[in-house]
């Protein structure tokens, strides 16, 4: 009987769980695994809960449609009927500007604009930016040496007010980071890629556009996805399809060894031995696990930082529903000194997760911002966020419940070098045969790349288990 280990009970390490599970069942073949998670549930951020009739997210409220492997687990899983998309048609994302909340202007992807007219007369950006946007049609293609930071790539075609105004915010509420700091290569190849062959990113979403066929742009899938039921229905499915006997939580991993041709792994109740390790944890707590057996592997794991973030979660009545303008919420550059980063209008994102007679809305701290306020209790988090929400929004009234989630070193940040890191990392743990790494620290932060490195880490341990 073969036997992996895995560490680390997030969706990473569930879906690592589940690809060996399928295997064994499909196959026939011995081999078994144990699941270690330190707290007692498991699924890690992916968390639900059911109040006054709203699906309240304490983590992730949705994944991005454009990668499919969470959607793919969800149907294996049986809840392809479950699946949901954002409500697209109403899709407004509004930016803070001088206290006023402006709409991004149509035909802007991501950061780039690819419609003249509606960029032209957005008051979101000066007439010295929207003058860097017609010349930045003329950039000649440029091969970078080496990796720089979204922001300098970012200010090298717009100038600093895109930084501010529209770069930095929209990586804020995926990464919790700031655009200074974040590897262009690692968190937009796709940009690097299109300035290498283009020059200008405008003119090459422009050649892009092109190339979608008209009718598949008109049955375009929506840009994020969820369940009916909320985020935790995956990993609660996910759950139920595994052994309940291979699945130990409140047991914390010390240390794992490499043994002749075998693991040992280290917890409180002593060592057992497997033939296979998949380490499904951030990059830091792996390193600590890793620290014995593989201290310049350690290192590099150790050096991948992470920052915290902090939700709030308030359920209003109808008359802040009809008082909130459309869409699906606003983000707030850190240049007008606010606390919090962005709020989220769940109830016309997914008009599923809130009755037609309430407001849910979402509110996110996170990386300098969160430490800031970190101290706070959840009493003086919700008074922040109802006081910025009343300055910017109008938002008045005693919401009907609020929840603070608090997410402490939970989202890497892929900074400049990255790449290059995880080069060494894989050459370092190839020195290690029988050991694998999963999860948001490596080559994808959302919810369908940590299901792909768990489920990746697995079937890398069957096939060796099975060609031994």
């Amino acid at each position: 009987m073969k036997r992996i280990a895995i560490v680390g009970g997030g969706i990473s390490g569930l879906s690592a769980a589940f690809e060996i599970e399928e295997y064994r069942r499909n196959s026939g073949s011995a081999v078994d695994y144990v699941l270690y998670e330190s707290s007692a549930r498991l699924g890690g951020v992916l968390r639900t809960e059911k109040i006054d009739g709203c699906v309240v997210e304490a983590g992730p409220d949705s994944f991005i449609s454009e990668k499919p492997w969470a959607a793919d687990l969800c149907r294996e899983l049986g809840l392809g009927d479950q699946l949901i998309g954002s409500n697209d048609a109403d899709r407004k994302t509004y930016i803070l500007v001088r206290g006023r909340l402006i709409p991004m202007p149509d035909g802007l992807m991501f950061m780039v604009p690819t419609k003249i007219l509606p960029t032209g007369f957005s008051p979101l950006f000066s007439w010295k930016t929207k003058l860097r946007m017609a010349q930045e049609l003329l950039h000649p293609p440029r091969s970078a040496d080496g990796d720089e930071s979204v922001a300098s790539m970012v200010e090298r075609h717009y100038g600093a007010e895109m930084v501010d105004r529209l770069a930095d915010p929209l990586l804020s509420g995926v990464y919790g980071g700031e655009a200074e700091s974040l590897s262009v290569r690692a968190v937009l190849p796709r940009f690097a890629e299109m300035e290498r062959k283009y020059g200008s990113l405008g003119k090459a979403m422009l050649a892009a556009r092109k190339k979608i066929p008209a009718a598949k742009a008109q049955v375009a899938r929506p840009l994020f996805t969820s369940l009916h039921d909320g985020m935790q229905h995956l990993a609660e499915s996910v759950i139920a399809r595994l052994t309940p006997e291979s699945l130990r939580t409140n047991s914390s991993v010390g240390t794992v060894q490499p043994e002749a041709s075998g693991w040992n792994v280290v917890n409180e109740s002593g060592a057992e031995r497997f033939d296979a390790v998949i380490i499904a944890l951030p990059a830091r707590a792996a390193s600590m696990v890793l620290r014995e057996c593989g201290p310049e592997l350690a290192g590099e794991l150790g050096a991948i930082q992470y920052s915290s973030s902090i939700t709030v979660a308030l359920g209003y009545d109808n008359r802040v529903r009809q008082s909130l303008p459309p869409g699906f919420g606003f983000l707030v550059p850190r240049s007008e000194g606010k606390r919090m980063l962005a709020a989220t209008f769940v109830h016309n994102k997914f008009p599923h997760r809130a009755p037609p007679d309430r407001a849910l809305l979402r509110c996110f701290f996170a990386g300098a911002n969160a430490e800031a306020v970190w101290e706070s209790s959840d009493a003086e988090l919700i008074a922040i966020v109802r006081h910025e929400l009343q300055q910017i929004a109008g938002v008045r009234g005693e919401p009907l419940f609020a929840r603070v989630y608090r997410w402490k070193l939970a989202m890497a940040q892929y900074g400049v070098g990255h790449l290059e890191r995880l080069e060494r990392i894989e050459a370092l743990r190839r020195k290690l045969p029988g050991l694998a790494l999963a999860g948001n620290g490596y080559r994808g932060i959302g919810v369908p790349d940590c299901v792909r490195s768990g489920r990746e880490a697995a079937k890398e341990h069957l096939e060796r288990l099975r060609k031994a």
